[in-house]
């Protein structure tokens, strides 16, 4: 995974690399289990236009956003995207799926240019898992309008059609304040690290070559602005189907490594489980993220 930033920093002091900014994934949130730092990242030396850094947010071991979806009200209470492994509890086991969850976790909420616009924080882990998907959704004790009001900054929107193979895209890293630029390359039937499975992920051309702390980084599609995916791991060296090195399998079994190439989980199945007053809600007809 691309491991959260406690991994990537032990993997630095134990190895004596050096760090180009950038951030993590599964593998790559400060895994616990992680100490090896991915390669370092290539970072798009200038950012498309219409992509800047409003809306994310900075953790203390991962990168995230502010997003609201299709139907989210500016009366509702806001919600930060980041993955799964960053919980502040450790990585969710394999088929473990936590809802409503106490958290008083703070995030760091950036200006488009990067820097601290202010503080904002979490009442509840509504939804989090490593199962199928690698991600977590944390309810704010503020609402859109109030973040607006007080920060001037207002939230990402998840696109809630399934993203398309070849579009340009930048993974933007609130924890590093980096953006990288570079395309779809397609998608993995299924992708293996360690004890978890993912379904459908996001395979990036090789220019988004993300590390440590750039896990749970918005995907966003620069054509429309939303979010399309959130970044979580890549295979570092080679390795077959373990920790922070993925791998990919497909329909029939054969598996495929893809050393170098980094990862995400698309975000439009969240779109699905959530109604009124941005609740979560796993019973919804078309809702397919994994159950307790």
């Amino acid at each position: 995974m691309n491991r959260s930033l406690v991994g990537a920093l032990s993997a630095l002091l134990l190895g004596g690399a050096t760090l180009v900014g950038a951030g993590a994934a599964p593998a790559t949130a400060a895994s616990p289990a992680s100490t090896k730092a991915p390669a370092s990242a290539k970072v798009s030396a200038k950012a498309p236009q219409a992509v800047d850094f409003t809306g994310t947010v900075a953790l203390s071991n991962c990168s995230g956003s502010v997003v609201r979806m299709p139907g989210s009200a500016d009366s509702d209470p806001a919600l930060v995207l980041s993955n799964g492994h960053c919980l502040e509890s450790g990585f969710p086991g394999a088929g473990e799926v936590i809802v409503d969850q106490p958290s008083s976790r703070s995030f760091t909420l950036l200006t488009a240019s990067g820097g601290r616009a202010g503080t904002v924080r979490a009442s509840k882990v509504a939804y989090a898992t490593m199962t199928d998907t690698d991600i977590s959704l944390y309810q704010l004790t503020s609402t859109y309008a109030q973040i607006q009001s007080s920060y001037g900054i207002k939230a990402l929107q998840l696109s809630d059609s399934h993203p398309t193979q070849g579009s340009a895209i930048n993974v933007v890293s609130g924890y590093w304040k980096k953006i990288y630029s570079c395309n779809i390359d397609g998608f993995a039937y299924r992708l293996k690290e360690g004890d978890w499975t993912w379904k459908d992920s996001v395979r990036y051309t090789s220019a988004c070559n993300t590390i440590g702390g750039t896990s749970g980084s918005p995907v966003v599609d620069p054509a429309s602005g939303k979010v399309v995916a959130v970044n979580n791991t890549g295979n570092e060296d080679g390795g077959r189907c373990t920790l922070n090195n993925p791998c990919e399998v497909d329909e029939n079994g054969t598996v495929t490594v893809r050393q170098g190439i980094n990862y995400a989980q698309e975000t439009y199945i969240i779109t699905k489980c959530v109604t009124t007053g941005n609740k979560i809600d796993l019973n919804l007809a078309g809702c397919v993220l994994p159950k307790p």
